[in-house]
């Protein structure tokens, strides 16, 4: 008798595109859960971060990446580093891009060697409630034209609009194989990451210009209690002029970072957080190995 038994799918979804084509939100509208920095800054998701999906017969390893950019400090590298070690490492390509961005010759880089790499590519054209159809008939058809092996799926992924057309997509393409991590894992990060990442996302959100871009989180202490986490973290800045403008006059700026901060952890973990945040100068971190060895971007 035949044995009609779905065989285990399982395998690595990279996402890759330019900073702010909505990356962070396809993400974690696949996933279900708010794993990623979403703001309207360009380049607000510096690591890695993998957000996993898992059924009957299938599991899925997302992995949001930072955006595509020509590196002018060595942060940026290290993010760079981190968009190349995806192109390698997928089963399947999320390229995401939208119906209002300008490609750059850095994009069109990674363009070309998704082009070259032979793995099952996705384009995901993204924001498409900013644009009429027409428009998006002729986008549809350039990316046929530079991707012509990729599937093309237009959506909008703030209004949750064709998010299970990737998803159908995804599972054709998926390969055989078991599964990476154990049932019910969300991600491969600890609390501690997710922390400093909505601490930072705050900064992102409340202050201007080079400060959100200079700003490094470290979770100092996590403890966990019954009916309450406490969290020790340090916003290090760059420069010393920084550190003033971070906390504020009389302190004001620091303690509504931290408020909007706490109350997003309550949100994500389900119970009431003690807060404590300091301010310290790591002079010119951004553009220093020891820095970046220090902040988890170089090993």
């Amino acid at each position: 008798m035949e044995n009609k038994e779905k065989k285990f799918k399982s395998g690595f979804v990279n996402i890759i595109g330019n900073p702010n084509v909505g990356k962070s939100t396809l993400m974690n509208a696949l996933v279900g859960e708010r794993l990623a920095i979403i703001t309207a800054k360009a380049q607000t998701t510096r690591h890695r971060i993998m957000g996993i999906v898992g059924g009957e017969d299938f599991q899925i390893v997302y992995s949001d990446t930072p955006g595509i950019l020509r590196p002018s400090y060595k942060l940026q590298e290290s993010m760079m580093g981190f968009v190349r070690g995806a192109l390698k490492d997928a089963d399947v390509i999320l390229y995401v891009t939208d119906t209002v961005e300008k490609g750059d010759e850095a994009s069109e880089e990674i363009v070309e060697k998704i082009k070259l790499s032979a793995i099952p590519t996705i384009v995901v054209i993204n924001k498409i409630d900013l644009s009429n159809q027409q428009g998006l008939e002729a986008l549809v058809e350039l990316w046929h034209q530079r991707l012509p092996e990729a599937r093309i799926i237009p959506v909008s992924a703030l209004e949750g609009f064709n998010i299970s057309g990737v998803f159908d997509n995804i599972m054709t393409l998926l390969p055989e194989g078991a599964p990476y991590y154990e049932e019910g894992t969300l991600t491969d990060r600890p609390m501690r990451f997710f922390a400093s990442e909505i601490i930072r996302e705050k900064v992102f959100l409340n202050y201007d210009k080079e400060i959100p871009y200079s700003v490094e989180i470290v979770i100092e202490e996590y403890k966990e209690e019954p009916t309450i986490d406490r969290i020790s973290a340090v916003i290090y800045v760059a420069r010393d002029s920084q550190k003033g403008i971070i906390i504020g006059r009389k302190g004001e700026m620091l303690k509504k970072v931290g408020t909007a901060a706490r109350l997003e952890l309550e949100k994500f973990v389900g119970k009431k957080i003690f807060l404590q945040l300091h301010v310290k100068v790591d002079e010119n971190w951004r553009n220093s190995s020891r820095g970046l060895r220090k902040y988890g971007y170089m090993e």
